[in-house]
């Protein structure tokens, strides 16, 4: 489901970081070898490119890396090189610092806490205590409106069961709660929030399937008639992030694309985030909404060294 390509032979560390050098410190930068390189190596290999730059030039290849790319690319790449759940902390610092975060903000939250590991959610909250001194969970409380709260607070606290484990008579008797909440306009609810934010996500999967059989309708498509406040919004993000992730991060990356302004920083966020994951079926699930490939969709709508950073990334032919 991935589509980060990686070469049939991989470079030791100390060779990819010498040719990292010179590409950086040559005449003119060279970002052909850089895109090639750093595009072509999974979480683990740049992590050991990141350690052994440092080690044998005495200088961070993310400093350097900013330093030489300008624009966007720099930006993207950077973001490429930082270990995920420090991007992510980051991430999520720079969505709380804006003085009042709508959903398209807050959705990134909702991303790390409901379409990844338990693990990764718990790295990100201890990058985030690191990097900030101050608990994910204080930065919300402090940050986000009362409203929303209690979501996000739930979501990003929770320690979910990481394997498949389903009772169908859980999942029936919280479908039925879910719907009864939906249909009173009352998504506030206590158990709606304890529902979504402590089931694993196998068994979300079987309520929203036991939802979608027994009341003839998606739930998120239910949650969206129940009313028109950011909180139905979010909880339609958090239900198609467990569900669906494919299907949201489309979303995501058709509306960075849509208008006459393409936003690279929720572009390069959404397709950095996923390559490694399921980038695939994103990829189908694009097709299947725009008809229209992603790969052209990005060819159109960027240019130069970061159209050619991402078309690597997502697997085509540059």
């Amino acid at each position: 489901m991935a589509t980060l390509r990686l070469p049939d032979v991989v470079p030791s560390p100390t060779q990819d970081s010498e040719r990292l050098r010179v590409a950086l410190q040559g005449w003119g930068v060279d970002q052909e070898v850089i895109i090639w390189i750093l595009g072509h190596r999974n979480a683990v290999q740049r992590k050991k490119i990141k350690e052994t730059y440092q080690q044998h030039f005495k200088e961070s290849i993310i400093h350097c890396l900013q330093s030489a790319l300008s624009g966007v690319l720099g930006k993207a790449i950077a973001y490429w090189m930082e270990e995920p759940p420090e991007r992510d902390a980051k991430l999520v610092e720079k969505t709380l610092k804006r003085g009042k975060a709508g959903i398209t903000q807050l959705q990134v939250i909702v991303e790390i806490a409901c379409a990844s590991s338990p693990n990764h959610l718990m790295a990100v909250r201890q990058a985030y205590c690191s990097l900030f001194d101050c608990s994910l969970e204080e930065a919300i409380t402090s940050k986000v409106s009362s409203s929303l709260q209690k979501l996000l607070l739930g979501l990003v606290s929770s320690y979910r069961y990481d394997r498949e484990l389903v009772d169908l008579n859980v999942a029936k008797s919280d479908a039925a709660k879910l719907h009864e909440a939906i249909e009173m306009k009352q998504l506030d609810r206590d158990e709606v929030m304890w529902i979504l934010s402590t089931r694993n996500f196998f068994q979300l999967r079987a309520t929203f399937e036991h939802y979608k059989q027994n009341y003839q309708v998606p739930i998120y498509q239910a949650i969206m008639s129940s009313g028109s406040d950011d909180l139905r919004s979010l909880l339609r993000v958090v239900i198609l992030c467990i569900d669906a992730p494919e299907k949201h991060f489309a979303e995501v990356i058709r509306a960075s694309l849509s208008g006459h302004r393409t936003d690279f920083h929720s572009l390069a966020r959404a397709i950095l985030a996923r390559v490694e994951i399921d980038m695939m079926k994103i990829k189908e699930e694009y097709f299947n909404m725009n008809k229209i490939s992603l790969d052209d969709a990005v060819v159109r709508k960027t240019s130069g060294g970061y159209k050619d950073f991402l078309m690597t990334l997502i697997g085509a032919r540059i």
